[in-house]
């Protein structure tokens, strides 16, 4: 049986991990504004299929995997904290631009804003981290059923994560414009974001947790 407690949990730590500027984000956006939302929510969908992967993957023996070579676990979450400062920096930058300033992206198809948006995601250390290092410590594991429990809390982070996505689609247009209009708080927004994804990459990297062991 899941708790409550970890259903909100779960909640909580995606609501906070979507609402930090990522690879997700900074894709969906540039799509939306350059192609239109519907180009916008066919790349959501690559990335809703890529939560899914993560989501089998982890709960069918992903995890596994990285308990019993823990060193490899490490490598992938320190590349995951250098990565993630690489985005800062992008953002940070002198002459930096932020991820709600229009840029001239070439039109794709649809199978290939597909493609793009289920690699952007699989791609995603932010994702990779969650799904083997945040949600398995929501388990309980004296309450049994752990695959069933996995499957729950992944699929509350993909509802969460895909709601938000998705208002963020339909309105990247609008605040595009908004902003557009605003240079300064194109400013403050990139400052922003860059903040928040140094102070991920540094709690990434500081992070000494491993994956929980469900037998």
């Amino acid at each position: 049986m899941v708790e409550l407690s970890g259903v909100l949990g779960v909640a909580m730590v995606a609501l906070g991990m979507v609402l930090t500027p990522g690879p997700n984000m900074i894709y969906l956006v540039s799509r939306s504004i350059t192609q239109g939302r519907r180009a916008g929510v066919i790349s959501l969908g690559g990335v809703a299929l890529g939560f899914v992967v993560y989501l089998l993957a982890t709960n069918l023996g992903l995890s596994v995997v990285f308990i019993a070579f823990p060193q490899l676990y490490v490598a992938v979450k320190l590349a995951g904290a250098v990565y993630l400062a690489y985005l800062a920096w992008n953002a940070l930058k002198p002459g930096g631009v932020s991820v709600f300033a229009p840029q001239d992206i070439p039109h794709d198809s649809p199978r290939k804003l597909f493609t793009m948006g289920l690699m952007t995601n699989l791609l995603n250390p932010k994702i990779a981290i969650m799904y083997l290092s945040l949600i398995p410590q929501f388990i309980n594991l004296d309450a049994g059923h752990v695959l069933f429990q996995g499957l729950v809390l992944g699929s509350v982070q993909i509802v969460v994560a895909l709601t938000v996505n998705l208002s963020i689609v339909l309105a990247a247009g609008t605040i595009a414009v908004f902003l557009a209009r605003r240079p300064s708080f194109l400013k403050v927004q990139r400052y922003m974001m860059g903040t928040a994804l140094g102070l991920l990459a540094i709690s990434v990297a500081m992070d000494t947790s491993m994956p929980a062991s469900s037998s």
